[in-house]
């Protein structure tokens, strides 16, 4: 009679926004359009925060025997948290994490991305003038956070001479983001029921993360302490070389360097 077992599957769209559609389009046009001029782009997003310590991590391996684990995740048992923004290279299957042992804000994630263009990037890419950065519309990289831009300002198009081109997914559809589908479940799936004892062990399993279509991951330990709260003053945010698209301006807008 066709009965399995069978799980929950999040497929309903509680925030959906009449322009979905719109956007999604937009993106597609703007990805289409950087791939025809050979020019780089980039998939965003923070990875779930994890506990570093003898902790129960999900998912099965195979082994002789279970591996014991603390019974309770207390943050105090601790002896620190793993917080990974990863950048994804969509046309060359290839993964950034830079691992943060502090907080997930607006500077550790521009800083990333800037580490990511300065290590990978620019060596894959050469002196292409353009990126294009696709990311959810929250969190560190919100679409709403001056602080974000700014950063991305300072740290990336001031520093390297880019100009960026910036694409948010709408709310509540994170799920089509590239990284989420392409890099951070396969990184989930290699730490599967590993406990993350340590940094080293964290970056080890995010390393050796390979797919049968290629895929390679680089991470890198960032333990700069990133403070939250922080807020860009109105000298920072009018020196923006920030224009928005004449598309969805609240999810779409370039930002240049200033000369």
């Amino acid at each position: 009679m066709d009965f399995s077992l069978r799980v929950n599957r999040k497929q309903i769209a509680t925030n959906s926004t009449p322009y979905r559609d719109q956007q999604f389009q937009y993106i597609s046009s703007l990805r289409t359009r950087f791939q025809r001029q050979g020019l780089p782009i980039i998939s965003v997003d923070s990875k779930k925060r994890e506990l570093i310590g003898n902790f129960k991590n999900p998912g099965a391996k195979w082994d002789r025997a279970p591996l014991l684990v603390n019974d309770h995740d207390f943050r105090s048992d601790a002896s620190g948290v793993g917080i990974s923004y990863g950048i994804y290279d969509t046309p060359n299957n290839r993964g950034t994490i830079c691992l943060g042992v502090s907080h997930d804000t607006p500077a550790f994630a521009a800083h990333s991305v800037a580490t990511w263009w300065k290590r990978e990037g620019s060596r894959h890419y050469g002196r292409a003038p353009q990126l294009l950065v696709l990311a959810d519309s929250g969190g560190s990289n919100s679409c709403t956070s001056w602080a974000w831009k700014t950063e991305i300002q300072t740290r990336l198009c001031n520093a390297f001479g880019l100009t960026l081109t910036m694409a948010h997914y709408p709310t509540g559809a994170s799920k089509w983001n590239p990284i989420e589908h392409r890099l951070f479940s396969e990184i989930s799936k290699n730490w599967a029921a590993e406990p993350l004892v340590s940094y080293e062990k964290m970056l080890n399993f995010i390393r050796t993360t390979r797919t049968k279509n290629g895929l390679v991951v680089t991470a890198y330990l960032d333990r700069t302490h990133y403070p939250t709260g922080l807020k860009p003053d109105s000298q920072l945010i009018s020196s923006l070389r920030l224009k928005p698209s004449k598309t969805l301006p609240q999810w779409n807008y370039t930002i240049a360097p200033n000369l």
